[in-house]
C-alpha cells in the first residue's frame, strides 16, 4: 500500500511561471516539494536543484557484472568442465564468446536500470490520488508536502499567491 503525503499544492498555467515558482520555492528554504508538468519542461532541473541520478550507475555496474559473469561462464564451461578439442582450437577462444559476453552485458544493464526505475519511482502506484487532472495535459503544480522543513500553511499559501499561481490546494501526492 502506497503512502500519500498531505500538503498544499499550487496550479500555474503557463511554463515560465511554473519555472519561476520553481526556483522561488527553492529559495524559499523548500527542499521537498515537487514539481508535476505533463511533459518535461526545459530549465526545470537548475530551478529545483535536481541531482544526477544514481540509475546510470547502477546499470553500468549491472552491465560490467554480466561481462564478467559470461566471460567467467564461458571459460568455465569451455576449458575447465567440458574442454572439447574442435578443429585444433584452443580450448578458450576468446572472439567466439564475444556474442555471448555483448548479450549478456546489454541484458544485465538493461534489466537492472528498469527494476532501478521502478524502485526510484516507486512504481506501481495503485489508484493514486490526484491534485487536479487537467495536470496531465496543460497544467503544472508545486507541491509542498506538510513534513517540509519550514511547513507553515498560512506562509506556503502567501508564497504561491505571490507567484502567481491561479489555484491553491490542500492535496495529498
Amino acid at each position: 500500500m502506497a503512502k500519500y503525503q498531505s500538503g498544499i499544492a499550487a496550479i500555474f498555467t503557463t511554463e515560465e511561471a511554473f519555472v519561476k515558482a520553481a526556483k522561488a520555492t527553492y529559495d524559499s528554504g523548500f527542499r521537498k516539494f515537487d514539481a508535476i508538468s505533463p511533459y518535461p519542461v526545459h530549465g526545470m532541473e537548475e530551478a529545483c536543484h535536481i541531482k544526477r541520478s544514481w540509475i546510470p550507475y547502477v546499470s553500468f555496474t549491472m552491465g560490467l557484472a554480466g561481462l564478467l559473469g559470461a566471460l567467467a561462464l564461458t571459460y568455465w564451461t569451455s576449458a575447465v568442465n567440458w574442454p572439447l578439442n574442435v578443429g585444433g582450437k584452443p580450448f578458450f577462444s576468446l572472439p567466439a564468446f564475444i556474442p555471448i559476453m555483448f548479450e549478456l552485458t546489454i541484458l544485465f544493464a538493461a534489466l537492472s536500470a528498469v527494476v532501478s526505475l521502478f524502485v526510484a519511482t516507486g512504481i506501481p502506484k495503485f489508484d493514486p490520488p490526484t491534485i487536479d487532472p487537467d495536470l496531465t495535459s496543460h497544467k503544472f503544480a508545486i507541491f509542498i508536502p506538510q513534513n517540509d522543513a519550514g511547513f507553515n500553511e498560512s506562509k506556503v499559501e502567501e508564497l504561491f499567491r505571490s507567484l502567481g499561481a491561479v489555484e491553491i490546494k490542500k492535496a495529498q501526492h
